[in-house]
C-alpha cells in the first residue's frame, strides 16, 4: 500500500508531497518529492519502488503516531462530572474511588475499549497504561490474578491501538499506612506477590508489559529496590507517580529525610528505561538527580491544571538532560496536541518567557520519545523499517485553515485527525472510527460505573 502525503513530518522537518510505502506493520519507504522545509535540512530522495501500488491522498500534515505515555483508563467517567466542584485533589480522590470500586473486568473492557478508540481519533496509536486497579471489591483476588489488567489489553487491542501495561505496585495506602476501602483493590499482599502476578502477564503482538512504582507513598523503600530490578532487569520500561503534590514531598521528608526523587535514586529506581510521571514540585537537586540519570519525564499538563497540581520546571529538567514525553492521564482532555502545545504555553505563564519549546521539541516528546518511554523504539518516526503509524491531521478546517505546517501542533486539536493508520491498519478514515462508534460506547460504559 501506498500513501501520498501532502505535507509529512520527517527528519524533524516538514516535507512536501511524501510518498510513504508499506507493507504488513512496517513502513518500506518515505519518498519526499519536494524541497524540505527549511532547505537547510533536505534529504536525498530514495529511489521509487518498482513496482505500481494502490495510492491513497492523505490531504494535510501527516505525523508519526502519537505516544500517550500516561493513562488511567477509569478516570475518563469523570469527565464533565467534578470539574465544577471547590475542593483539591484529594476531594477528586474520592470520586475516583467510588468509580474503580464499580468496575469489574466486563465494565472495565467496555470502558477502556472506547476510551482507547477515542484515543485513535485523537491520533494517538500507543498508550501507557498505568495500571493499579488489580483486584475485586474488598481486594479479593479475582480466578484469573490479572483479570482487569487482561481486560486492558483486549481492550487496547479492540480499539485498534498498542498498549503498554505499566503494572503498578501498590502496597500501602500512604506511608506507614495500610490500605483502606477501594485501596485494597490496587494493593497485593507484598512485593513479592506482586512480582510474581506480574510476571505473569504475557506481551502479545499489539502490547507490551512493564511496570510502575505508584508512589513513594505506596511503595516503600526496600520494595522500591525489587520493583526496579524486576523492570530495569530485564530491561522493560518502569513509570512512577513523582513529586504530584507537596504533600507527597512533604510525608517522604519527614519518613525518610530526602525527597521522593533522592530517595528513588538512592534505591535504584531513577535509570534511562524509567520515566518519572508529573515531577512538578523538584528541588534544584531533583533536578540534576533525574538528568543524571536520563530518566524521562512525562508530563500531563491538561489534568496537571484540572486537579490543581501545578507547573512543572520543564525547560530546567530538559537541560538536565531528561526528555520530555506527554500523556493525558485522567482524561479530561483526550488531545496529544493540547497537552504538547501546554508544555509551552504553561511555561510563558510561570516564566514570563516565549519560545521555550519549538514545534520540533513538542512533536519529538509527542511521538518517537514517548514511544521509547513505552519500549516502542522502532515507532513514533516516518522512516523505512519503523512501525507504519501515520496519523494526518486536515489543514483546512476552521482551527488550522491558514497555518504554517510547521507550526500545526500550536493550532491544531484532536478533532482535526482525519487518517489513522496504526501498525498498517486504517483504524480512523475520514475522522470515523472502524469499529467503535466512539460517543454512544463511552455514555454506555459511563453509565455503567458512574453513581
Amino acid at each position: 500500500m501506498a500513501y501520498r502525503c501532502e505535507y509529512a513530518w520527517v527528519a524533524g522537518a516538514v516535507a512536501r508531497d511524501v510518498r510513504i510505502v508499506v507493507a504488513g506493520d512496517r513502513i518500506v519507504s518515505v519518498t519526499p518529492n519536494d524541497a524540505l522545509l527549511p532547505p537547510a535540512t533536505r534529504l536525498p530522495a530514495p529511489r521509487p519502488p518498482a513496482t505500481r501500488l494502490p495510492t491513497t491522498e492523505l490531504p494535510g500534515l501527516t505525523l508519526p503516531g502519537l505516544a500517550n505515555a500516561h493513562s488511567h483508563a477509569f478516570h475518563r467517567a469523570l469527565r464533565g462530572r467534578t470539574h465544577d466542584e471547590k475542593g483539591t485533589f484529594w476531594t477528586w480522590r474520592e470520586r475516583m474511588y467510588a468509580v474503580a470500586d464499580r468496575l469489574d473486568p466486563d465494565r472495565y473492557l467496555a470502558l477502556a475499549r472506547a476510551v482507547y478508540a477515542e484515543m485513535a481519533l485523537a491520533g494517538i496509536t500507543c498508550v501507557g497504561e498505568f495500571h493499579y486497579l488489580h483486584h475485586g471489591p474488598g481486594g479479593t483476588p479475582y480466578a484469573e490474578p490479572n483479570a482487569m489488567g487482561e481486560a486492558l489489553l483486549t481492550a487496547a487491542a479492540e480499539a485498534g491501538i498498542r498498549i503498554t501495561l505499566l503494572d503498578a505496585c501498590y502496597l500501602t495506602g500512604g506511608i506507614g499506612q495500610l490500605p483502606e476501602g477501594p485501596q485494597l483493590r490496587f494493593a497485593d499482599r507484598n512485593v513479592d506477590a506482586w512480582a510474581a502476578r506480574a510476571a505473569a502477564i504475557l506481551p502479545r503482538e499489539h502490547a507490551k508489559i512493564g511496570g510502575a512504582i505508584h508512589s513513594v507513598r505506596a511503595v516503600p523503600p526496600t520494595e522500591l529496590e525489587v520493583v526496579a530490578s524486576w523492570a530495569y532487569g530485564p530491561g522493560v520500561p518502569l513509570h512512577t507517580h513523582l513529586s504530584e503534590r507537596r504533600a507527597e514531598n512533604a510525608d517522604c521528608l519527614a519518613a525518610y529525610g530526602r525527597t521522593p526523587t533522592v530517595l528513588l535514586a538512592e534505591r535504584g529506581a531513577l535509570d534511562q528505561g524509567g520515566t518519572v510521571v508529573h515531577a512538578i514540585h523538584l528541588t534544584a537537586e531533583d533536578i540534576a538527580e533525574i538528568g543524571r540519570g536520563g530518566t524521562r519525564v512525562c508530563l500531563c499538563p491538561t489534568t496537571e491544571r484540572d486537579l490543581a497540581d501545578g507547573i512543572g520546571p520543564a525547560p530546567e529538567l530538559a537541560a538536565a538532560g531528561a526528555p520530555i514525553v506527554l500523556g493525558s492521564d485522567s482524561h479530561a482532555v483526550v488531545d496529544l496536541f493540547e497537552e504538547a502545545r501546554a508544555v509551552e504555553l504553561d511555561e510563558r505563564l510561570r516564566s514570563g518567557r516565549r519560545g521555550c519549546f519549538g514545534a520540533a521539541a513538542l512533536l519529538a516528546a509527542s511521538t518517537v520519545d514517548g514511544h521509547r518511554s513505552l519500549g516502542w523504539y522502532d515507532a513514533g518516526k516516518l522512516e523505512a523499517r519503523a512501525v507504519a503509524d501515520l496519523v494526518t491531521v486536515a489543514l483546512d478546517t476552521p482551527r488550522t485553515a491558514g497555518v504554517d505546517p510547521v507550526q500545526a501542533v500550536f493550532a491544531a486539536t484532536a478533532a482535526d485527525v482525519r487518517h489513522v493508520v496504526a501498525g498498517g491498519r486504517v483504524v480512523v478514515r475520514d475522522g470515523v472510527h472502524q469499529w467503535v462508534d466512539v460517543g454512544p460506547a463511552l455514555a454506555a460504559a459511563i453509565a455503567e460505573v458512574v453513581g
